[in-house]
């Protein structure tokens, strides 16, 4: 019987980094827009796998050392240097939900699996227009994109976490195409 319970902690352990994964935002447009390659999606399902046996070949990880094992399968297998300042969040995540797993507590694992999904936001990234000169000689393959995203929620709880797209009904502003002239510059108009 003891060895079955240690195997559902597994399992919920599993699950839990695969829900913390999945509503990381940098990781949900390394896969969308396909920074891993034509597998980006089957890469994202391994690193699950990958962060999971990480935490049980190394039981008594400090979170820097989680930090710089994500970040490091982030930019070799998605060629993405995340910046956004959530390494340290889903590095805590992980590391929390592992404390609960070493502990046998399965109730703290599955509220915190749930509690991930509930607040995951689905992103969307755009890349900018880079409005720097660059120079002729410039190899293309150093080139950094820049790239703005939005968020949407999808789950049902957001506690402020996932920002609500802007209502664009009457009273909001908007920029419309026909607005912004051909050297940059944005007519603004004054509301009706």
């Amino acid at each position: 019987m003891m060895a079955g319970a240690a195997e559902d902690s597994r399992a919920l352990f599993g699950a839990g980094v695969r829900a913390a994964l999945e509503a990381w935002p940098a990781l949900q447009i390394a896969v969308e827009n396909g920074f891993g390659g034509v597998h980006s999606q089957e890469k994202a399902e391994w690193l699950g796998g990958a962060v999971e046996e990480y935490f049980f070949r190394n039981a008594d990880l400090e979170l820097d050392e989680v930090e710089d094992f994500l970040g490091e399968l982030m930019t070799n297998e998605f060629d993405t240097v995340v910046e956004d300042g959530s390494l340290p969040q889903v590095s805590q995540q992980l590391q929390t939900m592992f404390h609960h797993f070493q502990r046998g507590d399965k109730d703290a694992l599955k509220e915190m699996a749930s509690l991930i999904t509930q607040r995951k936001c689905r992103v969307r990234a755009t890349a900018l227009a880079a409005a720097k000169e660059t120079d002729e000689g410039e190899d293309d393959a150093n080139s950094v994109e820049e790239m703005e995203v939005t968020a949407t929620n999808d789950g049902a709880a957001t506690d402020g976490i996932c920002p609500q797209p802007e209502p664009s009904g009457p009273g909001s502003q908007t920029i419309k195409e026909e607005d912004i002239v051909e050297d940059g510059w944005t007519i603004v108009r004054r509301k009706k």
